[in-house]
């Protein structure tokens, strides 16, 4: 059921430039709060770099550890923005528009995070560049461009592009807004931004072509990035677990399910900071959640088939690794509460009307579930390379050390830190986007009842 709120221009400018345009004190202290885990987990990476990656504890022949789980967890994170943005755009849902800049918003900045983790990983930051460019001129070596450890950097910096002009191309009309609405130094810089916006029917319609043209590039790239973080494992045939040939719908569709609850946290988040009771009703929370149940009902689909792969090769190994997985500790606890808040406790929960429309338990079942997806990479990763050999005596198990802990945690802290940084400057929910909707909503009745409707050009 849609609770349309009817707002006038004046209202919504003087509400969503709130931030922008006078920033309250306790926004400070988040701000404070934020830089100073960064900080510290600044100063954490630069003392692993200077005393060597066995701070980890990774060793052989567990070599991927937290920093590569978190790396596939943040790309995933990213997926939200593609899917509210352009599926959603494409798809006209009305409901996408308070949702919308902040799901593209924090794909850009997730990507961002994600591409540092496989720096940090590599130990000596210096060589990465060896990805790209040939090892040794004089000897000849050149990279294995067959290699998906080659192809992810392309993957993801075409997708941050994309991402970021998405970002660019929905923020200039805002930024007329705000540069009609500030003075000096402010309001050189938002011209600037604003690119000579003036609001003429032709540059309305260039930019929402612009936008639908964004919308239908990136679902390609959408798909590829996270198939291709898949490929990262899927092609080491020598390791018991990886060679899955499900492995890239499984993870995308496990991005999405990641990436729409990232969305839904956030949202909640933004209307208890902000006070946008107005823009982010039930409704909006509602319609993502229904979303999420499809979701996540498919990616149950996908994990179950890759679970039980084992019982179609009937290898050995294979079977072996999935018993490890389910029955061995350290992995059984990991397991068990990975499934319960990915799956069996919030999607259940979402099919009651009530559940959907209460924003204290969607934050907290929306942000479980990003908690037993980020386990769900854990299991992925670490199981299968603690048996990689052959020799038994070589198996090992792994445990996270205190270096790994602060810099996922500062990880988060980033993202977040950066979120409230763009909130700062710009709207995080698009002005345009939502007078366009009170532009074109309207009312039907329908027997003796008259209910919101929308009225659509020819």
């Amino acid at each position: 059921m849609q609770q349309r709120v009817t707002l006038t221009h004046e209202k919504i400018n003087a509400d969503l430039l709130k931030n922008p345009l006078k920033t309250p004190i306790w926004y400070w202290g988040i701000m404070a709060f934020l830089g100073g885990i960064v900080l510290v987990g600044s100063v954490t990476v630069a003392y692993l770099l200077n005393k060597g990656y066995g701070l980890t504890n990774a060793h052989r022949p567990i070599m991927w550890v937290m920093l590569i789980v978190d790396f596939v967890f943040w790309i995933g994170i990213s997926h939200a923005g593609v899917m509210l943005s352009a599926i959603l755009r494409l798809s006209k849902a009305e409901w996408r528009r308070p949702a919308t800049r902040a799901a593209e918003v924090l794909t850009v900045f997730s990507l961002m995070i994600a591409a540092l983790h496989p720096v940090i990983h590599a130990g000596r930051p210096w060589r990465i560049i060896y990805w790209s460019f040939p090892y040794d001129f004089s000897r000849g070596l050149w990279v294995n461009i067959r290699s998906p450890l080659v192809w992810d950097p392309s993957a993801i910096f075409t997708y941050l592009t994309g991402s970021t002009l998405f970002v660019i191309v929905a923020l200039i009309p805002d930024m007329a807004v705000l540069r009609d609405r500030t003075t000096g130094l402010k309001h050189k810089v938002y011209n600037a931004l604003a690119m000579g916006w003036r609001g003429t029917p032709r540059q309305w319609k260039l930019q929402i072509v612009a936008g639908f043209l964004l919308s239908a590039l990136l679902l390609p790239v959408f798909v590829s990035v996270h198939s291709i973080v898949s490929w990262d494992f899927a092609i080491m045939i020598g390791v018991e677990g990886y060679h899955v040939t499900i492995f890239a719908p499984y993870f995308v569709i496990g991005a999405v399910l990641s990436g729409v609850s990232a969305v839904i946290t956030m949202m909640i988040l933004m209307k208890w900071m902000f006070g946008w009771k107005e823009y982010i009703r039930e409704e909006h929370i509602e319609n993502l959640a229904k979303l999420l149940v499809v979701i996540g009902t498919g990616w149950l689909y996908f994990f179950f088939i890759e679970f039980i792969f084992a019982l179609y090769s009937l290898e050995s190994q294979e079977i072996a690794l999935r018993e490890m997985q389910a029955f061995s500790w350290p992995y059984w606890p990991i397991a068990i509460v990975f499934i319960s808040l990915s799956y069996l406790i919030p999607i259940p929960m979402w099919m009651f009307p009530k559940v959907r429309r209460n924003f204290k338990i969607m934050f907290w079942s929306s942000l479980v579930v990003n908690l037993g997806m980020w386990l769900e990479r854990f299991l992925i990763i670490v199981p299968s390379l603690a048996r990689k050999q052959v020799w038994s005596f070589n198996w090992s198990t792994y445990h996270p050390s205190w270096v790994e802990g602060v810099i996922v945690l500062s990880a988060y802290a980033l993202v977040f830190l950066l979120l409230m940084t763009f909130a700062k400057f710009f709207p995080l929910i698009p002005l345009f986007d939502i007078k366009e909707g009170q532009t074109l909503s309207d009312e039907i009745v329908i027997g003796k009842r008259r209910v919101p409707a929308l009225r659509v050009e020819e």
